[in-house]
């Protein structure tokens, strides 16, 4: 969440000069300028870089940096990694497919679906709609931003002490609700990871089974997403992986930890999946073209607010638009944790993707001149 922080403040990269990425060493022929901006990051303090780009010439995969600080072993183009709440665009998904069966309606309150979890403190589930959550306009505080949980599970020696715990989601949630709502429900826009969890629950009461079931039968099956995956309260990476960093002590910033194993329970719903970026982009590509939601659902998906913490991007239902300078339109979303950030990106008609993973969470103001060489062509 800390290089999420930065990336919201960085937005003046999108529209800014590539002129970074030209004059780097250029490694790879078909996306030169890709590469360019890639090795860049990684000259700027990034560990190692994985992409995929996908477009009418066909898929182009590379990497930069390195994957094991201690060993110096290269970053590698087909790594897995956690994808944080990139994991927020298949949940949405899942639920507009259950809305086009009729099983919920996306203007259900949440309280229908889950009667008695949200109360206390001013919160109530009556008040806030399933829609509201997917497109983050709830007022519900985010978990990850409570002191107490962010000094035991984000930050320094209690992450060190409790990377390995066991969370419920009611857990997570019940730190919500702790604290009064930011606004009242559907007032604005404001990303909260208390949504993600709340949706993934919905997903699991709808369907009677667990939301990684629904994920895997309704998306990664179909689509032959094979290097995606649930950790469940597993700690490991599936091979091949790189190691990933933080810098978990604010007082010693040139402190490096590896971060690598977490139990993924501690991000269940809101940010568990892992995948690649292959995979990520095919994911992408599948739902911008209506391989994955009937028409309605996707136009509803793509109904946007305002978000005002990153000015000139709007939220849709799980996903969010982004134009840039040179006039692509970017569906796209990020995700950020303790020892990652990516990013998964695609034109809105589908046939051009980009998806990045860095394996540290610092760095984000690297990202955006990454995503501008991909999408925006250099002038001649």
């Amino acid at each position: 969440m800390v290089g999420l922080a930065v990336l919201m403040l960085t937005v003046t990269a999108f529209t800014g000069s590539a002129q970074a990425s030209r004059n780097a060493a250029f490694t790879a022929v078909e996306h030169p300028a890709t590469q360019g901006a890639m090795d860049a990051a990684v000259r700027a303090g990034v560990p190692g870089v994985t992409a995929e780009a996908r477009d009418v010439e066909g898929d182009w995969k590379s990497a930069s940096g390195v994957g094991d600080l201690r060993t110096g072993v290269p970053r590698g183009s087909n790594d897995r990694f956690r994808v944080s709440s990139i994991s927020d665009t298949f949940v949405a998904t899942v639920l507009l497919q259950m809305e086009a069966e009729k099983r919920l309606d996306l203007d259900d309150a949440v309280a229908r679906h889950l009667p008695g979890l949200l109360s206390g403190f001013g919160n109530y589930g009556s008040e806030i709609t399933v829609r509201q959550l997917l497109n983050h306009t709830s007022g519900l505080f985010d978990y990850l931003a409570d002191p107490t949980y962010a000094q035991t599970y984000l930050e320094g020696e209690g992450y060190l002490r409790h990377r390995f715990d066991t969370l419920t989601p009611e857990q997570r949630v019940k730190v919500a609700l702790s604290h009064v709502p930011l606004f009242a429900p559907g007032a604005r826009h404001s990303f909260s990871t208390t949504n993600d969890v709340l949706a993934a629950l919905i997903v699991e009461k709808v369907a009677d089974r667990s939301y990684e079931d629904e994920v895997r039968d309704r998306i990664l099956e179909p689509l032959g997403l094979r290097a995606t995956s649930f950790p469940g309260n597993k700690v490991r990476l599936p091979r091949p992986a790189s190691r990933s960093y933080s810098r978990l002590f604010a007082s010693q910033p040139d402190r490096i930890d590896d971060v690598t194993e977490v139990n993924g329970s501690q991000n269940w719903g809101s940010g568990d999946i892992i995948s690649s970026a292959a995979d990520l982009n095919r994911f992408y590509a599948a739902l911008m073209r209506g391989k994955l939601l009937p028409p309605r659902q996707l136009k509803e998906m793509k109904t946007t607010i305002d978000n005002p913490d990153f000015p000139g991007a709007s939220y849709g239902l799980g996903i969010e638009r982004f134009q840039l300078s040179c006039g692509t339109t970017l569906w796209y979303h990020d995700g950020g944790m303790v020892g990652w950030l990516t990013l998964a990106a695609t034109t809105e008609d589908g046939r051009h993707q980009l998806t990045l993973d860095y394996n540290a969470n610092w760095g984000a103001e690297t990202i955006l001149p990454i995503v501008s060489a991909e999408f925006c062509p250099s002038p001649s």
